[in-house]
C-alpha cells in the first residue's frame, strides 16, 4: 500500500447526485479531505480480461458547489488489484442480474484490493432477505410469487406491505387492506413485468410515527434517525418526500444491532443502514446504504470519518 490508500468507488454517475444528501459524494468529500486519492468509474466500464479485474474511470475532485461539484481527470484504465486499496461497491440497485455479475467480477480481488461492502455477502445477502435470519426480529414476513399465498398471508394479518423483493427507493410499495380488491392485478403487473418473487410483511402501524434508519459501520451502531411519510403516505423514503429528522437509539434498537452486528462484521459488511419500524426490522440495506448526510446534519458525528477509520483497520490487519 502507498502513503494514502489509493481508492476507487463503482458508483451510478456522480454528475447526477444530490450534494446535500448522497452518502457516496460525502465518502468521497471525507476521503479528499484526508489526503486520499479518489479514482471513481460507473459499473458498465468494469471489466474482467484474461485474468484482471480493470475500471476505466477517472480521478474526481469534489466540492459543495451545486451545478460544479465534480472536477474529473482524464480518462484511464485501471487494474483494481494492483491501482487500487479499497474500492467501493456503491451503485443503487435495483439488485437485477447486471449488479450481481459485478459482484461476481469484484469478488476476483480477494485478497488482493479490500472491497467493501464484501461483494460476496452482498451477493448473498440483499437487504430484504438478510432479515429472513432474524425472524423474531422482524414482522411476519413471506417471500413468494403465487397469489394464493399472499392472499392467505393477508387473511392471517390483515392490512399488509407488497413490494418487489429487490427493489429500492420506496418504488413499488403498496399497502393492502382485507378488502382491498386491486392485490390480484398488482399482482399481475408485477409478475408481468419480472419473473422474481414479491416480499410481502404484515403492515406495522406505526410507521406513522417515522421509520427509524439505524447506521452500523463494521457491526457498531452510530447513530440513528427517523424518517416520517408526508401526510397521505405509508412510505417514508425520503426519495418519496419522508421527512428527515433527529432521533436516538432505543435499547429495544440496540437490541436489533447487538444481535445482527457481529454477523455484518464477520461478513464485511462494513457500511450498513438498517430500517426499523416500532421496534421491528424490516431491512438489512448492505447494497447502497444511506443516511450518513443526514445523520451528521443532526448530531455532529463525523460519520464518514468513522467508515474510513474502519477501512483503515481493515487495510492495517491484512497487511502481511
Amino acid at each position: 500500500m502507498t502513503d494514502h490508500p489509493r481508492v476507487a468507488v463503482q458508483m451510478d454517475p456522480l454528475e447526477a447526485v444530490d450534494i446535500d444528501a448522497d452518502t457516496t459524494f460525502r465518502l468521497i468529500e471525507s476521503a479528499q479531505g484526508k489526503g486520499w486519492p479518489v479514482f471513481v468509474y460507473t459499473p458498465d466500464r468494469l471489466a474482467y480480461v484474461e485474468g484482471r479485474v480493470l475500471a476505466t474511470g477517472r480521478v474526481v475532485t469534489v466540492s459543495r458547489r451545486r451545478g460544479g461539484h465534480a472536477r474529473f481527470g482524464p480518462w484511464e484504465e485501471r487494474d483494481l488489484a494492483e491501482e487500487a486499496d479499497v474500492v467501493w461497491l456503491r451503485q443503487d440497485p435495483p439488485f437485477d442480474m447486471g449488479y450481481i455479475t459485478t459482484t461476481h467480477i469484484l469478488d476476483r480481488l480477494a485478497g488482493r484490493t479490500l472491497v467493501v461492502n464484501d461483494p460476496f455477502w452482498v451477493r448473498n445477502h440483499p437487504e430484504k432477505l438478510l432479515v429472513l435470519d432474524f425472524p423474531d426480529l422482524t414482522p411476519p414476513t413471506a417471500v413468494t410469487r403465487d397469489l394464493g399465498t399472499i392472499r392467505a398471508f393477508r387473511e392471517r394479518h390483515g392490512d399488509v406491505i407488497l413490494k418487489p423483493l429487490y427493489g429500492n427507493g420506496g418504488a413499488g410499495v403498496f399497502k393492502l387492506a382485507p378488502g382491498d380488491g386491486n392485490l390480484a392485478s398488482l399482482h399481475e403487473l408485477f409478475t408481468s413485468m419480472s419473473r422474481e418473487p414479491l416480499i410481502v410483511q404484515k403492515f406495522l402501524p406505526d410507521v406513522t410515527a417515522g421509520d427509524k434508519r439505524v447506521l452500523l459501520v463494521d457491526g457498531e451502531p452510530v447513530g440513528a434517525i427517523n424518517r416520517v411519510p408526508a401526510k397521505g403516505e405509508t412510505r417514508s423514503n425520503m426519495h418519496v418526500g419522508g421527512r428527515a429528522e433527529a432521533s436516538v437509539l432505543t435499547e429495544r434498537e440496540r437490541e436489533i444491532c447487538a444481535r445482527i452486528g457481529p454477523l455484518l462484521r464477520e461478513k464485511g459488511q462494513l457500511l450498513v443502514g438498517i430500517d426499523v419500524i416500532g421496534g421491528w426490522l424490516t431491512e438489512i440495506n448492505v447494497t447502497s446504504p444511506t443516511g450518513v448526510q443526514e445523520l451528521e446534519r443532526f448530531d455532529g458525528t463525523d460519520v464518514a470519518g468513522l467508515i474510513w477509520d474502519a477501512v483503515e483497520r481493515r487495510l492495517q490487519s491484512a497487511s502481511p
